[in-house]
Formats: structure tokens, C-alpha cells, sequence
């Protein structure tokens, strides 16, 4: 995945100024000069995903920021965004996002706790192997500067953090993670940081988190290793993709292992 180019930045900002329209792919393509052909296989080698599929992402991130700052009914949030099924509303964001519209709403109230619970664990799992086992992923997530936080990060079947990841695990700051057992298959590498002492409804709208993503995507073949890699974490760029998965319902799961542990 290469570095985008100014027309593809245009055509970004140009959705984003525009999602309220109902935003026809060759209107977005007229816009930048590009026959629609031409202007999607340029806006997937770049941003990874389809111009359409991008927009769908943002419109489902509005969603988010509405469920989260109005007292809106979830049929007037799918509305606003443009769907007129709530049955189709309610699944996609679903699968999207990994909570349904109402428990994403429901879970600012816990969203600081999650964390909190997260910076008083005393003991966090061994993140590095000595030798990286067959069928593992494996490698190191940085942050260009000093961060005292939680990081997140994941194998997603899509160049987008939506939906559980297909492996995923949380650090307890910059570190190594490994990931055993990963099935044959392509995967992309995701993450983002939620620093200590961050207000929940920060992370659950993660609009400034750093983040980071492999460009090319992680192939794994049969009684294969794939090791080395190295994820450097940044602020937000205008071009990145919205994180649509919930970062609680993440921070959820990983408490709820330990504890089973």
C-alpha cells in the first residue's frame, strides 16, 4: 500500500466534507479527475479498502459519535446516516463495530473502568517467545515518543479495524506481541493506543489515539513463521481509516482471559 497521493487526499476530504450527500462513486471520481475504473483501483492500492466502503466506514463512525453525544433513537441515528432499515442499521453496525448501537451507547459507563482495571493488573502475559513457533506471528508495536498506556493490537481479516480481530491482544505500553496458531490466510496488522487516564468516551470514540498499520498485508502460509516485524504508532492521519471496533468491548475481553487464567 502506498503513500497517498494529493488526489486521493482530495478525494478523502472531499467524502468527508460531503457525507451527508449521497455521494455516487463517479461524482467522487468526477471530482478528482478520474474515470471511476480507474479512480477505485487508485483509492484501494492507497487506502487500502474501496472509496464506497470507505464511505460506509465514516458513516458508521458518525454513527458512533452521534449514540455517544445525543440522546438520538437508533432509528434516527440509521436514518441520519442514511439507512432506512433499522434491521440493516443494527446488523451492520453490529458486525462492524462488535456491540450493537444500544450496548455501544450503554458501555460509556464502564469504558473508564475497563481501563482502570487494566492499569492495576500486576501481571501481564509473556509477549515474547524465544524462538517464534510455526503457524506464529510475531514482532514489536513502538510509539515514536515516551507513552505510558495500553496498546491494542490485532490481525483483521480487512485494512480497517472493524469487527474482532481474527488474533488479538492487548500491551501494556510498547512491546513484542506474538500470536500462536494463526490459521493459513491473509491477515492486516492494526493497532492504536489508549494512554492512562484517558476519559472513556476518548477511547470509545477514538478520534486521537495513536495508531499504527502494516502497509503490506501478512501472509501466512502452513508451517510458517512470519516474525520481525516492527509497527511504529502515530497520531492520526487525515487518510486513516475510522476505528470502528469498540475499544472497551476489546478491553472487555482481555480482562475477562485473565481472569480465567
Amino acid at each position: 500500500m502506498s503513500a497517498p497521493t494529493p488526489e486521493i487526499i482530495e478525494a478523502v476530504s472531499f467524502i468527508q466534507r460531503n457525507l451527508h450527500e449521497s455521494l455516487r462513486l463517479n461524482v467522487i471520481a468526477k471530482h478528482v479527475g478520474y474515470s471511476p475504473y480507474h479512480f477505485v483501483r487508485k483509492f484501494k492500492n492507497e487506502i487500502g479498502i474501496s472509496p464506497l466502503y470507505y464511505v460506509s466506514a465514516l458513516r458508521l463512525d458518525k454513527a458512533k459519535r452521534l449514540l455517544v453525544h445525543t440522546n438520538l433513537g437508533v432509528r434516527d441515528i440509521g436514518l441520519e446516516i442514511g439507512q432506512q432499515s433499522l434491521g440493516t442499521f443494527t446488523t451492520r453496525f453490529t458486525e462492524r463495530v462488535g456491540v450493537s448501537p444500544g450496548r455501544f451507547r450503554e458501555s460509556l459507563a464502564s469504558a473508564e473502568g475497563h481501563l482502570q482495571a487494566l492499569q492495576r493488573l500486576q501481571k501481564w502475559p509473556a509477549t515474547r517467545a524465544a524462538a517464534p513457533p510455526i503457524n506464529s506471528v510475531s514482532g514489536t508495536v513502538t510509539a515514536g515518543s515516551p507513552f505510558s498506556g495500553v496498546v491494542l493490537v490485532g490481525l483483521f481479516s480487512k485494512p480497517i479495524p472493524e469487527g474482532l480481530p481474527r488474533y488479538g491482544t492487548l500491551l501494556s505500553g510498547s512491546d513484542d506481541f506474538c500470536f500462536l496458531n494463526v490459521a493459513p490466510g491473509t491477515y492486516y496488522l492494526l493497532a492504536t493506543a489508549v494512554s492512562w487516564g484517558m476519559e472513556g468516551k476518548d477511547f470509545l470514540l477514538p478520534q486521537q489515539t495513536l495508531r499504527g498499520r502494516l502497509k503490506t498485508a501478512i501472509v501466512m502460509r502452513p508451517f510458517a513463521a512470519v516474525e520481525g516485524i516492527r509497527l511504529q504508532l502515530h497520531p492520526p492521519k487525515q487518510d486513516d481509516p475510522p476505528i470502528l471496533i469498540s475499544l472497551p468491548l476489546l478491553m472487555n475481553h482481555f480482562l475477562l482471559k485473565q481472569r480465567n487464567w
